[in-house]
Parts: structure tokens; C-alpha cells; sequence
């Protein structure tokens, strides 16, 4: 059965793996691309939808129509340059790409979020990482799957000099991340 699937943060680090793996999956006779950039071009099975202002993602609800949604959108709030906008990119986006699966009766959508996601959390970061999974929880997918990574380690475009540091701290000091101290930190994986 052909099958069409739709990704957005395609341009990022989980997003660009995650596109080689479906445009080689024999599954899929299409992947399409929610960017706000060209990648270079719709080639085989692949079809960019360029939106340079995901705003008002609902009104593109037939265009963006697919069977599997994949949300690697993320951002840093220095990135972002706000925590409002770091919200819109976190929250905003993919509450509304999770209501248009809906809309398209999407067999699943998946999002990747973030180990110790919590809306209770007094880490804005977390918090709304919580906030989104509640929210897209709320929406009753046929099939909603979250993803929730501590850091993820790969060349990026841009320098991350805390997560660099994090990971360098994680990798010195793993073992400190044993016994009942890893199950308690390990539990939200």
C-alpha cells in the first residue's frame, strides 16, 4: 500500500537523518517536506512544501495531507530569541501540525521531545516541552508517538557550547549514573 509521509525540522539534525531513513523506506512512495527552505528541490519521491511562516499551518490542512507525520521542529530560546518565540516553535507548531494530522486522520504522528518534559516544571524549557505532549495527548491521535531524548550528539550547524559541555560532563562522569541514581534519572525515557 502506498504511503505518504510528511516531516517537519527536516533541516535539523533529527529531522535530516530521520529523511534519509524514510526516502529509503519502500513504504513510502512519498515524503514530503514541511520547510520553510528549500532542501534543493522535489526529486524522486520527495516533495518540498515551502511555508516561510508556519503561523497559520490550519489553512494549509489539504496541502500538508499525509498518512505518517513526523515533528522534529525545535529550537533554543537563544536561537529563538525569545521564550515566546522559542514557544511558538516548540508548542505552537507542533499542537498545530499535531490538529491537521488529525484533521487528515492520520494513522500516527510522532514528536520529538525532551527527557524530563513536564508542564509542571519550572524549567521553561521543560515546561513546554510538557506542555506540547499534553497537549498533542489531548487532541486523541489515532496513534500519537513521543519521542524523548536527553541530548542528542551530532554536527549541527550551529555551536552549542552548554550541550557540548553536557555531553562532555556525561561522558566523564557516566558513572555516576548507575544503580537506583540511573533508574530515577533514566525512568522518563
Amino acid at each position: 500500500m502506498a504511503k505518504t509521509a510528511l516531516i517537519a525540522g527536516a533541516t535539523g539534525l533529527v529531522g535530516g537523518h530521520l529523511l534519509d531513513l524514510l526516502l529509503e523506506d519502500e513504504n513510502y512512495t512519498e515524503v514530503k517536506v514541511l520547510s520553510r527552505r528549500s532542501l534543493g528541490g522535489n526529486d524522486g519521491k520527495l516533495k518540498e512544501i515551502i511555508i516561510e511562516n508556519f503561523d497559520n499551518l490550519e489553512k494549509e490542512t489539504s496541502l500538508l495531507g499525509a498518512d505518517d507525520y513526523f515533528c522534529c521542529l525545535g529550537t533554543t530560546i537563544r536561537k529563538a530569541g525569545s521564550k515566546a518565540a522559542f514557544k511558538k516553535v516548540d508548542f505552537e507548531y507542533p499542537a498545530s501540525l499535531a490538529a491537521i494530522a488529525r484533521e487528515n486522520n492520520a494513522n500516527s504522528y510522532h514528536i520529538i521531545s525532551a527527557m524530563g518534559a513536564d508542564s509542571k516544571s519550572f524549567i521553561f524549557y521543560n515546561k513546554v516541552k510538557g506542555e506540547v505532549e499534553e497537549a498533542i495527548k489531548a487532541m486523541k491521535l489515532n496513534k500519537a508517538f513521543i519521542y524523548r531524548p536527553s541530548f542528542i550528539e551530532g554536527e549541527r550547524a550551529e555551536k552549542r557550547a552548554g550541550e557540548k559541555a553536557a555531553l562532555w560532563f556525561a561522558d566523564k562522569f557516566d558513572f555516576i549514573f548507575s544503580g537506583s541514581i540511573k533508574e530515577i534519572c533514566c525512568s522518563s525515557c
